[in-house]
């Protein structure tokens, strides 16, 4: 039963991870992954338990802001909106985003987000040296041997807490994005790619293990609406 509801976890080929892709059409499907993330939970995932770690931490002195980290950032909508919840809150908070590919840094640098082409596995900052680290729907695009180098790096340039926000794996969710994706002009792109991804994702339990496997530190994983998970955790300063 199941296996009915939730697929055998499959990495298929997302066009967007290849070489060569034409920006334009990066750009373009990274806008349609926005507007999915404001309809299906994408955005507000993250946002949820950034708000709550934002609340258990404050500002360690009057006047001084957190830093906060968003790797993979792609068109820094994210990091806008987390700069918003901060406020909201009454906490100073200063973004800094993180993407590998030259049109996505460029496209959020417009966005008025400090923003740094740099690989996800070998982060160019110092240890601990970030507040809060976020990385929302990225760890998918990984075989699970680089996923956790991922997860390490996260942990290592965090000083407060580390907030991962993915896909939950399900055959409703993959033909849901499929189907949503006609009414929302979905360049085909990311039709293709939003199914691949979903069938990428995990579950509760596996993303568990992951984090626990990577950095030894027993993340709070939450499912959240639309078939997503967030893991949260305290990085270890030791490690």
């Amino acid at each position: 039963m199941t296996a009915i509801i939730t697929p055998r976890r499959r990495r298929g080929t997302e066009y967007l991870d290849e070489p060569g892709v034409d920006g334009a059409v990066t750009v373009r499907s990274l806008e349609d992954v926005a507007r999915a993330n404001r309809y299906f939970g994408g955005k507000s995932a993250p946002l949820a338990e950034l708000r709550i770690a934002l609340r258990e931490l404050r500002t360690p002195v009057e006047g001084e802001e957190l830093v906060l980290l968003d790797v993979g950032t792609g068109l820094g909508d994210i990091a806008a909106s987390a700069r918003a919840v901060a406020a909201d809150i009454g906490i100073p908070l200063r973004t800094v985003g993180v993407d590998a590919s030259e049109p996505l840094a460029r496209t959020a640098a417009c966005e008025a987000l400090a923003t740094v082409r740099a690989d996800a596995l070998a982060l160019p900052f110092a240890d601990h040296s970030m507040d809060i680290v976020l990385c929302s729907q990225l760890l998918h695009h990984f075989e699970d041997r680089r996923a956790v180098t991922l997860l390490r790096e996260l942990d290592r340039v965090a000083k407060h807490r580390v907030i991962v926000s993915d896909l939950r794996r399900s055959w409703l969710a993959a033909s849901g994005i499929w189907l949503a994706s006609f009414p929302l002009n979905f360049h085909p792109v990311s039709r293709h790619d939003g199914v691949v991804s979903v069938l990428r994702g995990f579950t509760r339990r596996e993303l568990q293990e992951m984090v626990s496997r990577a950095v030894q530190r027993q993340a709070h994983v939450r499912r959240r609406p639309t078939f997503r998970l967030t893991a949260v955790w305290t990085p270890n300063r030791t490690g």
